[in-house]
């Protein structure tokens, strides 16, 4: 029936005094032209009448993945399908004198379906992983890296049909051909490899998420990760430049993830007061009652100076000479000082680690460490707390005697002399 129409138009246009050959390289371009045409106005009424109905759908739906489904275009794919089907089965009527041409045609025909097909499973995985983002549970997640994975083999598979299509060949051959050339494909393909292998570590082991604060010195990265993908994680820095890293990096090098910082109940303050050496020393008796008059310390210097006095009287110590017997310091007071300040201090975590300790000498003198936690983990409050707690720690040395070890300047060495 189809040759018998096709036939019908040829005898028509020879009747017109048109040639055999001519007639039939008219009838090709005519039926070419009108079934162009027909497919490209059946493509824009289906992709009018979709949109139409998946805007009404996004407005009364509850869900957001509709909304994503048109951002994303899977409609308008979806519009192609059809065209694209009336294309292949006109094929056969418009190429029915011309073979070679018809297998062009049908070729490319199928590889547009293969290119149609991607095209909708990319978009749909893009909506699928827009819609994921908005999820508590999955806000976190690296699922750009699993995507990117799956249209890799996607591609893949596209490829290969493609060149059996083309070649007109089995796609098995090609497997076969994929085994010799393994090596080729791995040295390709190796960044992808190991970005791969990388985002499958880091999701099971759940050593980086979207959001986590990271530092990563090595490649000057401090600040939030923003993408996970299969080569590339992103990171906003403080300073709000980007850095990129290699994702297959996050398993062979070493970073500090603040993740667990973020999720306990404090934020660690580790940092030291350097004392002078030759400022430490025993506390006589008139000392010691001065310091009676430091309030939060006062019992405990009370306590304290009867124990020892209690200690040197029972032992028959020699207090003529203050090394004798034991005897109040007053960096050991000034320890006793900070430490009960903290205790006191309304920002400092107290269910959480809390002490001061001595560390060993240094060339510049004795360290007096403090090691707590702030309740407030905030940034800009953490460096506050910070620098009060140090300014008033500063400014409480002189009253135990004790001194602060800084470099000589220029004027306190003129000062000197």
């Amino acid at each position: 029936m189809t040759e018998q129409k096709n036939q019908f138009f040829i005898d028509y246009l020879t009747s017109m005094g048109v040639s055999q050959s001519l007639a039939e390289y008219l009838n090709l371009f005519g039926l070419f032209i009108l079934t162009v045409l027909l497919a490209f106005l059946l493509d824009l009424l289906i992709w009018k009448v979709l949109r139409i109905i998946t805007v009404r759908i996004a407005r009364k739906s509850k869900t957001n993945f509709d909304n994503f489904l048109v951002t994303n275009r899977v409609p308008r794919y979806f519009a192609h399908i059809i065209p694209l089907l009336l294309v292949w089965e006109a094929l056969p009527f418009i190429f029915l004198n011309f073979s070679y041409l018809g297998s062009i045609g049908s070729k490319l025909t199928l590889v547009i379906g293969v290119i149609l097909t991607l095209q909708i499973i990319s978009s749909l995985l893009r909506s699928v992983n827009d819609y994921l983002k908005t999820l508590e549970r999955f806000k976190d997640k690296p699922i750009n890296s699993y995507i990117q994975v799956f249209m890799i083999f996607a591609w893949i598979a596209g490829i290969l049909t493609v060149f059996a299509i083309v070649t007109g060949t089995s796609i098995w051959k090609f497997f076969t051909a994929l085994g010799a050339a393994s090596a080729v494909i791995l040295l390709i393909f190796k960044d992808s490899i190991l970005g791969l292998v990388a985002s499958i570590q880091v999701s099971i082991n759940d050593m980086l998420r979207i959001g986590d604060w990271i530092t990563f010195d090595k490649y000057g990265a401090d600040g939030n990760v923003t993408e996970i993908n299969l080569a590339t994680v992103k990171v906003q820095n403080f300073d709000k430049t980007i850095t990129t890293i290699p994702t297959y990096a996050l398993i062979s090098d070493s970073f500090k993830n603040w993740r667990g910082m973020e999720q306990s109940a404090g934020r660690r303050i580790k940092r030291s007061l350097i004392i002078k050496q030759n400022s430490i020393k025993f506390l006589n008796s008139e000392e010691v009652e001065s310091l009676k008059r430091v309030q939060i310390i006062q019992r405990y210097i009370t306590d304290r100076n009867d124990k020892i006095n209690s200690y040197n009287t029972e032992n028959n110590r020699d207090k003529s000479l203050v090394i004798n017997g034991r005897n109040l310091t007053n960096i050991g007071v000034f320890r006793k000082y900070v430490e009960t300040y903290l205790e006191n201090h309304s920002a400092i975590n107290k269910k959480m680690t809390l002490m001061v300790r001595q560390l060993s000498p240094t060339p510049q003198g004795i360290p007096i460490e403090i090691y707590a936690f702030s309740s407030d983990k905030r940034w800009e409050n953490y460096e506050y707390i910070i620098a009060d707690i140090f300014d008033h720690l500063l400014a409480a040395v002189p009253y135990f005697d004790l001194e602060v070890y800084e470099l000589p300047s220029t004027f306190s060495i003129q000062k000197e002399k």
